[in-house]
Formats: structure tokens, C-alpha cells, sequence
């Protein structure tokens, strides 16, 4: 997969997503369990919708993403806003900020880009040694239902002035996955004309228990797991699975 020519949409596709939600759970949860400290690391920060957000509330955040030109757009964001944000380009499976943080979050179903059961793992225990004792770790990943029900054999599509798409979703090889192939046609500047590019995305999820017991094989405690961005437990046809850990 790669998020050259994907990194420019991203904020097209994504301009409906509820980011504010994210924020406020964030901070409710924080207060909750009596996170101390205001360092927070932005893992998969992609544009920065995340990070700007939350150094705008007061947070002292850092942002890592694996594509430079997702962090390139994330570090415009970050000067029109006015806040200072450093940002770094990493693997989360290979994470190495060389200091720890006071709470740490993977948002937006970006866990979920993962190939393997090792990766997820390797991850958890990167988030682990870079958290402060008694740090908050929070991540959302799209839950069974959401890969099956709603991806797997469906065909989504949008046709505007300046992006139009066509995402056709497939079951993945690997139980709880799937493969997301992406056609885009930008229009170009200054012309009517409009180029063509593809992208190929793959998406895989575990159970909520799995989720768990690797979380607890790296020694963090699960305090809640929470449904579709709200305070409450998941359900059966809940899509977005919310993790909230401390170390």
C-alpha cells in the first residue's frame, strides 16, 4: 500500500468523520482515570486532524505516521493552526521516541492496516515501554461486524466537481479482513481534465478478547472497551470498537 497520491484525498474522503468525538472521549477518559500529565503521542497522526486538535485544547503532542506525505499536509496544518507539533515518520510496529509519554492513542481504525497477529502484538509493546506509568493508552479498530457486514462485497462510490471515487471492498485472504480497491479521478488545475490514480488498501481485525489478552500480555489493564465512539459497551452490530488501557 502506498499513501503518495492517497495522502492528497485523504481529507476529501474523510471530511464527514467525526473527529471532535474522538477528541472528547479522549479527554473524558483522561479525567476519568486521573491520567496526570499533558505529552501525548499521536500514533498513525495521517494529516494531523488529530494531533492540531488536540494541541489546540492545551496538549503538548507529538505525531509519528509511517507516509511523508501525510505528514507533510499534517505539518501545514499544524502552522496554519498556530501550534507547534513535532512530527516523525515511523513504523508503529518499530516505534522508537526515545522518551515516554503521558497518554498515547492509535485512532481512526488505523491498527486495523496491519497485516499480522506479531505486528499488533509488537505494537502494543512499543506503546508500552514509551508510556509513563499509569499512562493512558487508547486505540479504535473496526469490529467484526463492521469487516463482514458492512466492507466485504460491497461497492461504495461519490462523484463531486473535484473527487470522485469508486471503492470496492472484498473479504481478505485472512479470517476478519479485507481488501479495499480504491479508484480516484482528480480533476486537475486550471482544466477539465481528470487523472486517474489507484490504491489498494488491506484492512484486518481480531475479536475483542484477543484485543484484550495481547494487551494484557504486555502489561497493560483494560479498564473499559467501548462501542461507535460513545460511552457504552459494544453490541452486537457495533462497527468501531474503542480500547481504553493504562499502564
Amino acid at each position: 500500500m502506498s499513501y503518495g497520491r492517497f495522502a492528497y484525498v485523504y481529507d476529501y474522503l474523510m471530511s464527514d468523520v467525526p473527529y471532535d468525538n474522538w477528541i472528547k472521549l479522549f479527554i473524558a477518559k483522561k479525567e476519568q482515570y486521573n491520567i496526570a500529565g499533558s505529552k501525548v503521542l499521536d500514533i498513525a497522526c495521517g494529516t494531523g486532524e488529530f494531533s492540531v486538535r488536540l494541541a489546540e485544547k492545551g496538549y503538548s503532542v507529538t505525531g509519528v505516521d509511517l507516509s511523508d506525505e501525510m505528514l507533510a499536509i499534517a505539518k501545514v496544518k499544524a502552522d496554519q493552526s498556530g501550534v507547534a507539533i513535532p512530527f516523525y515518520q515511523q513504523n508503529m510496529i518499530e516505534l522508537d521516541m526515545g522518551e515516554q509519554f503521558d497518554s498515547i492513542v492509535i485512532f481512526c481504525d488505523s491498527l486495523n492496516y496491519l497485516h499480522t497477529e506479531n505486528d499488533v502484538q509488537s505494537t502494543f509493546q512499543r506503546v508500552y515501554e514509551q508510556l509513563k506509568p499509569g499512562g493512558l493508552f487508547m486505540f479504535d479498530v473496526h469490529s467484526i461486524f463492521k469487516i463482514e457486514q458492512v466492507f466485504a462485497g460491497q461497492t461504495f462510490a461519490d462523484v463531486q466537481d473535484e473527487v470522485s471515487y469508486i471503492w470496492n471492498s472484498f473479504a481478505g485472504e485472512e479470517p476478519f479482513s479485507v481488501e479495499h480497491e480504491l479508484t480516484f479521478f482528480v480533476k486537475e488545475e486550471e482544466s477539465d481534465q481528470y487523472d486517474r490514480f489507484d490504491e489498494d488498501h488491506y484492512q484486518r481485525t481480531y475479536d475483542i478478547e484477543t484485543y484484550k489478552g495481547w494487551l494484557a500480555d504486555a502489561g497493560f489493564t483494560v479498564k473499559e472497551v467501548l462501542a461507535d465512539l460513545e460511552d457504552r459497551t459494544p453490541a452486537e452490530g457495533s462497527e468501531r470498537i474503542m480500547f481504553v488501557a493504562v499502564k
